[in-house]
């Protein structure tokens, strides 16, 4: 990454992998020196839903969703082959993947498994901003699909959910590994940690774009609410490393477990995305964006959804805890993977 890359990022952005870290380590920190806070924390739980996590996701979920230009939208219809190729790789490849990759690493561990099918099918729609930035793809064409895959996921993310959760296990017989939700519960975790974001960014776009103008909104207040979602990414990681930080120490091989299917599923899907692109004709921006959009997942969502629907102490979400601790260090290195590849098989935007 150039000089010139690296000072347009934020402090927050340029040190991501350290604060991820630093966070997790200050959670189990926490968890192990003040008993009394996990407590404290477990007494403002509604039913599976721990308030303050609750509070963190949706800030999280926020910014991104604010950023968006849902206007744009209409650009992603345009070029029909780049949009089935991204509905391809984003609604059946990629959680197709997980699924299998869940089966074949965890299949005596059906709470983990059922953690990362989560993971598969909730398609990336807010940090896939950042790693399309860093390596300098095209930033409308991320935020049509962004804004496809927001719509898409809120109308179907609660069907894909008990398809492959509920459903699949049984035609394939293993009903041991099977979870039963049903799509209302998942319906309804989707709306709070999505839907309630999604409004708010949406409302936010068009109410403060039209009393401002486009260039404040975008210059002015976008810049000044972006840092939330890295702030709330941070404080939601240490709540839960603080309740789930003794089961992580105890269980490192259960969280190497985990981390081996991710980390094969970001590299296949990014590699894999990259050179269709490329196949296809896209030039470089586009290209890079349909890759991160395949290969990267919205984590937030997952760990929404397994925490709501399952609980914060259940294996589903000990195993969607582990997604962000492995994504966010992949993309990063993904990045210096595109722009090489910028250099090397597209000259004409290397410069």
């Amino acid at each position: 990454m150039s000089n010139t890359e690296k000072k347009s990022l934020s402090f927050l952005d340029r040190y991501l992998t350290i604060w991820i870290f630093l966070a997790m380590a200050i959670g189990i920190g926490i968890g192990f020196v003040s008993p009394g806070f996990v407590d404290s924390m477990n007494s403002l739980q509604v039913g599976t839903t721990l308030i303050p996590l609750a509070i963190g996701l949706i800030l999280m979920m926020y910014p991104p969703l604010a950023k968006v230009r849902y206007e744009e939208i209409g650009r992603v219809f345009k070029d029909v082959k780049v949009l089935v190729l991204s509905l391809v790789q984003n609604w059946i490849i990629g959680p197709i993947l997980m699924f299998l990759l869940a089966i074949i690493f965890l299949p005596d561990k059906p709470e983990y498994m059922v953690g990362l099918i989560m993971i598969g099918l909730a398609r990336c729609i807010a940090m896939v901003i950042v790693w399309n930035d860093l390596a300098k793809g095209d930033t409308e064409y991320a935020a049509g699909l962004v804004a496809f895959n927001s719509i898409f996921q809120m109308l179907f993310f609660s069907v894909y959910a008990y398809v492959f959760v509920t459903i699949i296990p049984k035609w394939i017989g293993i009903q041991g590994a099977v979870v039963n939700i049903t799509m209302i519960e998942v319906a309804k975790s989707v709306f709070i940690y999505l839907g309630i974001p999604f409004i708010a960014g949406m409302m936010t776009r068009f109410t403060l774009v039209k009393a401002k103008g486009r260039q404040w909104y975008e210059k002015v207040f976008i810049p000044k609410i972006s840092p939330i979602t890295l702030i709330a990414l941070l404080f939601t990681i240490i709540i839960m490393f603080s309740l789930k930080g003794d089961v992580i120490v105890s269980l490192p091989l259960d969280v190497v477990r985990v981390a081996i299917p991710l980390l094969i599923y970001f590299v296949l899907m990014f590699f894999v995305s990259f050179f269709l692109g490329r196949k296809i004709g896209a030039n470089y921006p586009v290209t890079t964006t349909l890759a991160f959009t395949a290969g990267s997942n919205n984590f937030e969502l997952a760990i929404a959804v397994t925490v709501g629907v399952f609980g914060i102490h259940s294996g589903a979400a000990f195993a969607a805890v582990i997604g962000p601790l492995v994504e966010v260090p992949v993309m990063i290195a993904l990045v210096n993977v595109a722009l090489w590849f910028k250099r090397k098989y597209f000259k004409e935007h290397a410069a």
